[in-house]
């Protein structure tokens, strides 16, 4: 979370964080609801044997999708690269990829 870039916004200044925080079941503990509510990001997070995590499936699924486009990249996958300089750049070069695919479709 502390990591997060500036979030771009068309009106007013830019946020310093989220407004709203999508997790699933696994994300489950009073500190970490604890530690966003102090941070005052409202936690979305399904509870153990009481929700279903459907409601945030539609908000979950673009990053997993996400996810799994790059996991097709076996260089990404298996994570060869020892720096983290060169994995960031095939990173943007897979994420460029993908792109263009998604356009030219």
């Amino acid at each position: 979370m502390r990591g997060i870039p500036p979030i771009r916004s068309r009106f007013g200044p830019r946020r310093r964080r989220p407004a709203k925080l999508h997790a699933d079941k696994g994300y489950d503990y009073d500190h970490l609801r604890n530690w966003l509510r102090r941070r005052q990001i409202v936690p979305r997070i399904a509870r153990r044997g009481i929700e279903a995590s459907d409601r945030l499936g539609r908000h979950r699924w673009v990053v997993e999708r996400t996810m799994c486009w790059l996991n097709r990249c076996r260089r990404l996958h298996r994570r060869y690269e020892r720096k983290p300089e060169h994995f960031l750049a095939f990173v943007g070069i897979a994420s460029t990829l993908i792109c263009y695919r998604r356009i030219t479709k």
